[in-house]
């Protein structure tokens, strides 16, 4: 699986812009997020979709499907909960 490209990115555009308003992210390269010094989020393209990787518990890499728009909300309200923790 393949880390997305600026095709892939831009189809999330919406998603990235609300991951860049999650306080404590920062955006160190295209749809690559960081919390603190370690990376934090980033995202995969592969012939069965789009997904985001992400660190919800600061250790080890969670894998979330975002092709729709149901699931990138999922994706965000999970973020949105483990930065206030």
């Amino acid at each position: 699986m393949k880390h997305a490209g600026p095709t892939t990115l831009a189809s999330l555009s919406e998603l990235l812009a609300r991951l860049r308003c999650v306080e404590g992210l920062v955006e160190k390269k295209p749809g690559t997020f960081y919390f603190r010094s370690k990376a934090y989020l980033h995202f995969h393209e592969d012939p069965a979709g789009v997904f985001a990787d992400v660190r919800l518990n600061g250790e080890d890499f969670e894998r979330f499907a975002v092709n729709t728009r149901h699931e990138q909300e999922s994706l965000l309200k999970l973020v949105s909960r483990s930065r206030r923790t």
